[in-house]
């Protein structure tokens, strides 16, 4: 949804509004710099981040060197109008030092949001022989029964084995089960707003 650029207060920040992306998918923070109205424009346009320079006194599009772009998903505008947050699709690490952020933030909890796209990603794109092709082509009552088999493995580890016989296989079964959510066509997103509506 296209931000009328006189939503925001330019003037509040002579001219400058800084701008945070964010990874569509993991949620991560990726970097922070500032628009002009005109780069604000441009991003939208184009649907690649562009900036406002203030060393290069010019515009300046993400990637426009590196090839590695951000591409704009969807742009939030904060409640004073002075902050814009971005969550895009890198291409490529997003620093110029060669890391995934400009923060070098560690993956911790977000790794799950890149585990779906993964494994979203070996759907769109098979890969013959790996284990989501061959568990796929025994169907999707095979794929639900490994997720009760990973349940009770869960189970057995937290009662009679070690933490990291515990730890593995909940592993096991968080993956099992984010793979039968694709393959019933639902997502984290989907369970996260149920279980925020259940709290409310």
């Amino acid at each position: 949804m296209k931000i009328n650029i006189n939503t925001l207060d330019w003037e509040k920040t002579n001219g400058l509004i800084p701008v945070i992306v964010q990874n569509n998918q993991t949620l991560e923070v990726l970097m922070l710099g500032y628009m002009n109205a005109e780069a604000f424009e441009k991003t939208q346009k184009e649907s690649k981040v562009t900036f406002f320079s203030r060393s290069k006194n010019r515009l300046w599009t993400k990637g426009e060197e590196s090839g590695n772009f951000l591409t704009v998903k969807s742009i939030s505008v904060d409640c004073d109008k002075d902050t814009i947050l971005i969550k895009a699709d890198p291409v490529g690490p997003t620093c110029h030092t060669g890391s995934r952020s400009c923060f070098n933030t560690e993956y911790n909890q977000n790794f799950l949001f890149e585990l779906e796209h993964i494994i979203s990603d070996r759907y769109e794109n098979p890969v013959d022989g790996s284990y989501i092709d061959k568990m796929r082509k025994k169907g999707l009552n095979k794929i639900a029964q490994k997720v009760g088999e990973e349940g009770v493995e869960t189970v057995i580890a937290a009662l009679a084995e070690t933490d990291v016989d515990f730890v593995n296989e909940a592993s096991d079964l968080i993956f099992h089960l984010m793979f039968l959510l694709r393959e019933k066509g639902k997502t984290l997103e989907d369970i996260a707003l149920n279980l925020e509506k259940r709290h409310k």
